[in-house]
């Protein structure tokens, strides 16, 4: 069996994360500078905090400059990784399947989701997705909100039959000022007051799934293809 060429070898780790932060940078030029003042930035706190703050010991002032060094790195990291999230969701919002593509990448910690819709509007292709966690059941609107207005209110009506006295969120991700940004989507999510304990959780997510509302997910994006970093 022949080699395997250097050309099909799969990236590590590393030149995964040095590819994606090079694409971010040519797509969002103000993530370059900003990477390069965090970083800089924390490295002179460090080497200044080793000079000044160690009262002329010199294991103290290796000690702060590593960890102004390490403090560099990470910030760096975080500040790119920032970036290249947001450039990632820039790409793909507005597309169908894109809400999705996010609740099942970037909400966890015990959350229930799908990157099924539950509704459609056969006619705009808006689309009704659902998440079930500890702050009950979250609605998610993607598309205008006329045209999710109908299947909209469908949704929370059966929620309120199949699961009464179970608190019900919305969020609508519509393009426009009003909605909640696609970035800042699972954020919002996650920022909800619990009100459900993890049996409770499981027990609503079993009653909704025993509904059978999933559909086929519109046309337009992958969900697959798309997995937002989050560091």
């Amino acid at each position: 069996m022949a080699k395997q060429t250097d050309s099909t070898k799969p990236q590590g780790r590393w030149a995964q994360i040095f590819k994606l932060f090079g694409e971010t940078i040519k797509v969002d030029k103000a993530a370059l500078p900003l990477t390069l003042l965090v970083s800089l930035g924390a490295l002179a706190a460090g080497v200044l905090l080793g000079i000044y703050g160690s009262d002329g010991n010199v294991l103290f002032t290796i000690i702060y400059i590593v960890l102004g060094l390490l403090a560099s790195v990470m910030l760096g990291l975080i500040v790119m990784s920032r970036r290249a999230e947001k450039v990632a969701y820039g790409r793909i919002e507005g597309q169908p399947g894109a809400v999705g593509a996010v609740i099942t990448s970037a909400i966890k910690r015990g959350w229930r989701t799908s990157e099924m819709p539950v509704a459609v509007n056969p006619r705009t292709r808006d689309a009704i997705y659902r998440c079930v966690g500890a702050a009950g059941v979250v609605l998610i609107a993607e598309g205008s909100r006329t045209g999710t207005k109908t299947i909209l209110d469908e949704e929370i009506r059966k929620l309120k039959r199949a699961t009464p006295g179970v608190q019900i969120h919305v969020f609508y991700v519509t393009g426009d000022s009003s909605g909640t940004p696609l970035v800042g989507l699972s954020r919002e999510v996650m920022r909800l007051k619990r009100t459900l304990n993890r049996s409770e959780v499981s027990a609503v997510n079993a009653r909704l799934q025993a509904l059978g509302m999933n559909l086929p997910i519109p046309k337009g994006i992958d969900p697959a293809r798309m997995r937002p970093s989050r560091r």
